[in-house]
């Protein structure tokens, strides 16, 4: 679209180059540029042609608009990695540290073998069966009636034949009797934290608990 001469001179007096410019020349539309500028145009609108005018506007409404977003990615890209550095920093702060995560997996040390079951309800009974990686059952614990919540356990290492087992990954099932019924409750153990990965994207935190595997750390129940 053509420009009349004295939408050029406005241009002129604004800085803005009325001809294709080089990219070392090019100079951003401000937002008091533009106001002054639509001012002008309104000016010395051609009464006969306001759909050119208001084209014009419409197309330096759009630069101005593309201008805006530029910078908002650029800020969002700025927050983006400060979140990564703190996500970094919290990193750091985990590794040889015991976390509790969901698992029927666990894992047995010289302390024993730590883990708890997340009870809905009161139970008349709770029993706590610990398994090889065959399935074969090694120990079973009666923990008696319970109130809802966590319930906390620990296993010593020893068979129902009071040998002591090799340390390593168990087995860990929960069940809980109610009302003559007999549910399954979800488990978690502990494990320590040896590495950490941070994950591209969305910056997520992966967690490498040695011979448990790794996990989330959105998944984490408890930092010990």
């Amino acid at each position: 679209m053509a420009l009349d001469n004295n939408i050029i001179s406005q241009l002129d007096k604004l800085g803005i180059a009325t001809t294709t410019p080089t990219p070392t020349k090019s100079k951003e539309l401000g937002q008091e540029q533009f106001l002054e500028l639509m001012i002008a145009q309104l000016k010395n609108q051609d009464p006969f042609k306001p759909m050119e005018n208001g084209e014009f506007i419409t197309q330096i409404a759009q630069f101005s608009s593309v201008t805006g977003i530029k910078t908002l990615q650029e800020s969002f890209a700025g927050f983006a990695s400060s979140m990564q550095s703190n996500l970094a920093l919290q990193a750091s702060s985990m590794v040889g540290r015991t976390v509790a995560i969901p698992s029927s997996a666990a894992l047995l040390r010289q302390s024993g073998l730590n883990g708890s079951a997340e009870l809905p309800g009161s139970a008349e009974r709770v029993v706590i069966g610990v398994y090889s990686q065959a399935g074969e059952l090694i120990k079973q614990m009666d923990l008696g009636a319970q109130p809802a919540g966590m319930i906390n356990f620990n296993w010593d290492g020893l068979d129902s034949r009071g040998q002591r087992l090799p340390d390593g990954v168990y087995q860990i099932k929960a069940e809980a009797a109610r009302a003559g019924q007999t549910i399954s409750l979800r488990t978690y153990t502990t494990a320590p934290v040896d590495s950490v990965v941070i994950g591209q994207g969305a910056g997520k935190l992966t967690l490498n608990l040695g011979a448990l595997g790794s996990a989330e750390f959105s998944d984490v129940k408890e930092i010990m």
